[in-house]
């Protein structure tokens, strides 16, 4: 059995922050970034009451009404995200209480941008294994939270959002997947946690925020999608033509349009919604399927193609027929 999706949701916040707006508390301009990225907006928490937890469990409400299925249905809860409310418990534990999901078991995973697709590909294992049969898959970031604001060149990137789906054990769903890590790669993309701090040794360290290397996540990004797509297909035996829609991690426009011509395909085969949500990391793939699904872009028996990298560095890949 392999895992098939039965139904999507997102959630984003309510306010966005335009590029023109940044340019008010920042050395930018709406020309600067949108054609160095293609973003011209990205939402952003703007109360208490929108957090990390909160935006999963409406996205997640959102799938689950989608796939008509009940919290109590739940085998299996897993949330990808590097901005968890809490270090403990895991944000899934916390999308459990909420939903009333008695049944299910939970926990998170930290692939970074790569993360929904690791959480997919494993609950695929789950259902290989017979391990389990319902499984809830989200996506989540407030990456807003650990984003240096006077970083011009890093800040203007990230939005925050939540993405989920539903994904059933079937005879049909999942056809192929791949992932993989680099961890020498590992400081390109970086986000320190507290330091030592105990009766031997007190660093008064605050956690950090997020640093980038741009430009070697960008020559990163146009090599190893490509080569995660290009490695499904032949395993699958397909034509990058069979595909319906590829659908990839939302991190950068020019990314995206870089990996279209690299493939020899239409950018019309290439969803996306960067310009209006920027990067959301975990969270950027489901929501841009979620978006998909509701325009009534997607039939039965369409094949999808979705690949994503982040930091560790990892990446990942997954060819399923919705």
């Amino acid at each position: 059995m392999r895992a098939k999706i039965i139904g999507t949701g997102s959630c984003l916040p309510d306010r966005s922050a335009t590029n023109d707006y940044l340019s008010t508390i920042m050395d930018t301009s709406d020309q600067w970034i949108h054609s160095r990225t293609g973003i011209h907006k990205r939402h952003l928490v703007s109360s208490e009451e929108e957090t990390t937890l909160t935006l999963a469990v409406n996205a997640a409400n959102a799938a689950l009404e989608d796939a008509g299925i009940l919290p109590a249905q739940l085998d299996l809860i897993l949330v990808a995200t590097v901005s968890s409310d809490f270090i403990t418990p895991s944000t899934a534990c916390m999308v459990q209480k909420a939903l009333g999901a008695c049944h299910a078991t939970a926990f998170d995973i930290n692939a970074a941008c790569s993360g929904f697709l690791f959480a997919l590909n494993t609950v695929d294992a789950y259902f290989q294994s017979g391990a389990c049969q319902t499984a809830l898959i989200i996506g989540v970031e407030t990456l807003s939270k650990i984003i240096d604001w006077s970083d011009r060149s890093t800040c203007v990137l990230f939005g925050d959002g939540a993405g989920a789906v539903v994904a059933k054990a079937s005879e049909e769903g999942m056809v192929a997947s791949i992932q993989g890590s680099d961890g020498t790669g590992g400081d390109i993309l970086i986000c320190k946690n507290r330091t030592n701090n105990n009766p031997y040794i007190a660093t008064g360290t605050d956690p950090g925020y997020l640093s980038m290397n741009g430009q070697e996540v960008f020559k990163f990004a146009v090599k190893k999608v490509p080569e995660c797509i290009q490695s499904l297909l032949a395993q699958t035996g397909l034509c990058a033509s069979d595909v319906t829609y590829y659908l990839l991690h939302q991190a950068n426009y020019r990314i995206i349009t870089s990996i279209a011509r690299k493939l020899k395909l239409p950018i019309e085969k290439f969803p996306s919604n960067v310009e209006r949500c920027g990067n959301t990391s975990a969270a950027s793939i489901p929501i841009l399927l979620d978006e998909v699904h509701k325009e009534g872009k997607l039939s039965e028996g369409d094949i999808l193609l979705l690949s994503g990298f982040g930091a560790g560095l990892t990446w990942g890949a997954a060819l399923l027929k919705w």
